[in-house]
This record gives structure tokens, C-alpha cells and sequence, in this order.
């Protein structure tokens, strides 16, 4: 009986973290309620196991020695036992085949064998038909059936997942080379516009921290951006460090500024200088599109991070020599909230 209760403990045991692994898979449910029915089969089937005859003390002795290495997980070494106890009790052959079998198909058997167990099963029920082990060899035939048929539909899922997963992982590589192939087409666009200077406008969004250079309506390349200090609302007077709203031109550049290069752009307009006449103070002036103040070119695109400026708009240096070459004077600047 014990070596048939370690049996039954470790189905137990076999099926609960494949019944976890599964949870995720279309089968989980059948599954479930499949090795459930395994395991209330064998319940009664193990206990009546042990209820036969084992035929003298020697015998016995052999067949706990069987045991004991069936417990310890030394299947082939249980196994080797068994043939032995045929050899030399041929009287107790239904028990050691029935034994046998189930040591085949054990759950944890990594050299399991559903096929020599079904044969242990089949000799048992064909030679010895007046066994009280062959109802139970019956079932257990039945049983191990349905697991072979369960092991194949797994198999075939798991292959069929596999083949899923390497289309996708196909699909991911297209589509990163079409990214790639995009790319280099917009960075096509560009040098094509930089070498006609055919940029008509600069859109600058300050909610999105994003500078745009725009040619006849097309987004040419896009920039992040750092603004003035206070960058919420309009610049209505000198010292406010917020970046003006509004339309503006390109009217002079300076390619040896104290921020790399920069292109300042016409702020005040007319509009700015009413609203700072309204409140009685100066406008302010001398607002620009920069690079990096020079010896800080290093930081890169952390600069964008935090808005640093007094009310300029910064970007690396690497992206005003751009806008520089792309925007002549007279590009208008469109400054939106």
C-alpha cells in the first residue's frame, strides 16, 4: 500500500503546477477537470491494489525494497526489483506487472514510458484474467490513453505557439525595417530641403515644448525645445522670463553667440508693445532661438528636460546649426500657446 499512496501523492503533486502552467492556455479548464478524474479514479483503484496476496516474507521484502527505491524517485532501480521479483515469484506476476506499469507512467518518471506501461497493463489483463489487479489495469489503460492523446494536443499547441511567436517576432522585424526605411526617407526630405533653404515657416508649440520646421505646409523635422522660466501665457514685459506668443520673423542671425548660434527673432510686434504701453512697462527684447550656452554642448537632449532659458527658445547645438541653414532671414516664427 505505501509505495501506491507515494503514487497517488505525487500525481497530486505532478498535476497541481501543470494544471498552474496551463491557466493561461485555451485547454486550462478541460484540463483541470480531466486530471481531477484521474486523480478520483485512482483513488480507490490504488487502495484495492493493495489488498492482493504478495506470497511469502521473501517476496514482501523484495517488494518494499521496490518501494522504497519508487519513493526515493529511483525508478529504474524499482524497476529492476520488480524483474527480479518475476524471476523468482512467477506467482506474484499480476501484481509486479500491474506495479510495473504504474512505475512507467509515474508523473515524475523524467524516462517515463506510456507505451511499455500499457504493455505491463495488457499482459497482466491477457494472462492472468482471473486477476483482481485487471479491473484496475483496465482503467488504467483508458487513463493513460487520454494522457497520451492530452500530450500530443499539448505538444501540437506548444508548436503551434512557437510558430505564433516566431511570426510575430518576423512581423517586429518588418516592421522595424520599415521604420528604419521611413527614417531614412524623412532624413532624405530634409537634406533635399536644406540644400534648396526652402523652409517658409517655423511653428513653434509651446505646450509640446516642439519646434517645427514647416516648407509649404509639410513638417520638415521636428525639435524638443526648452523655453524661458515662466513659460505659461504670453511675454508682456521685460524680466517676466516667459517666451512670447504670437507671429514673428527671422530678422538677424548671429553665428557667434554666447549660445553657440542663434536666430533672434523679431520680438516686439506691434501688439507686444501695446500690451506693455497698457501696463506700463517695457517690453523687453532680444528673444531668440539658441543652441547650448557654449561649453555645456554636452548635456544633449537632457537640456530639454527643464525649461532654463529667459525667454528664448533652446536647441542642441547640433539642431540651430540646422534651423540655421534651413531658416533665412525673413522666416516667419509662429509662436503658439
Amino acid at each position: 500500500m505505501r509505495e501506491l499512496r507515494i503514487f497517488q501523492s505525487a500525481l497530486s503533486e505532478r498535476f497541481r503546477p501543470s494544471l498552474e502552467d496551463m491557466a493561461n492556455k485555451q485547454s486550462s479548464m478541460g484540463t483541470l477537470l480531466y486530471f481531477f478524474c484521474i486523480c478520483i479514479i485512482l483513488t480507490p483503484m490504488l487502495l484495492s491494489g493493495c489488498s492482493h496476496s504478495i506470497g511469502g516474507s521473501q517476496a514482501k521484502s523484495t517488494f518494499e525494497e521496490a518501494n522504497v527505491c519508487s519513493g526515493q524517485g529511483n525508478y529504474q532501480d524499482s524497476l529492476n526489483k520488480y524483474e527480479q521479483i518475476l524471476k523468482k515469484y512467477p506467482a506474484t506476476a499480476d501484481r509486479v506487472l500491474f506495479e510495473m506499469g504504474i512505475i512507467y507512467a509515474h508523473p515524475k518518471n523524467e524516462q517515463k514510458d506510456y507505451q511499455k506501461s500499457l504493455e505491463c497493463f495488457q499482459k497482466l489483463i491477457k494472462e492472468y484474467p482471473g486477476s483482481g489487479y485487471r479491473q484496475d489495469s483496465e482503467m488504467m489503460i483508458f487513463s493513460i490513453n487520454n494522457v497520451a492523446i492530452k500530450d500530443k494536443t499539448i505538444t501540437t499547441q506548444q508548436t503551434q505557439i512557437k510558430t505564433l511567436q516566431q511570426d510575430v517576432k518576423s512581423k517586429e522585424n518588418e516592421i522595424s525595417a520599415l521604420q528604419k526605411k521611413i527614417e531614412a526617407l524623412k532624413q532624405k526630405v530634409f537634406a533635399f530641403a536644406l540644400q534648396k533653404e526652402s523652409a517658409d515657416r517655423i511653428v513653434i508649440e509651446k505646450k509640446e515644448r516642439r519646434l517645427m520646421l514647416v516648407s509649404k505646409g509639410e513638417v520638415l523635422k521636428t525639435y524638443k525645445i526648452a523655453l524661458g522660466g515662466n513659460p505659461i501665457g504670453p511675454k508682456e514685459r521685460e524680466g517676466d522670463n516667459k517666451t512670447p506668443e504670437g507671429t514673428y520673423v527671422i530678422d538677424s542671425r548671429n553665428n557667434d553667440s554666447a549660445y553657440y548660434r542663434s536666430l533672434r527673432i523679431s520680438y516686439p510686434n506691434e501688439r507686444d508693445k501695446q500690451r506693455a504701453k497698457e501696463l506700463g512697462v517695457s517690453p523687453g527684447g532680444d528673444i531668440m532661438i539658441h543652441g547650448i550656452k557654449k561649453g555645456f554642448s554636452w548635456v544633449g537632449d537632457s537640456h530639454a528636460e527643464v525649461d532654463w532659458t529667459k525667454g528664448c527658445i533652446a536647441v542642441k547645438d547640433e539642431e540651430i546649426e540646422e534651423i540655421c541653414k534651413l531658416a533665412p532671414i525673413g522666416t516667419i516664427v509662429e509662436i503658439r500657446p
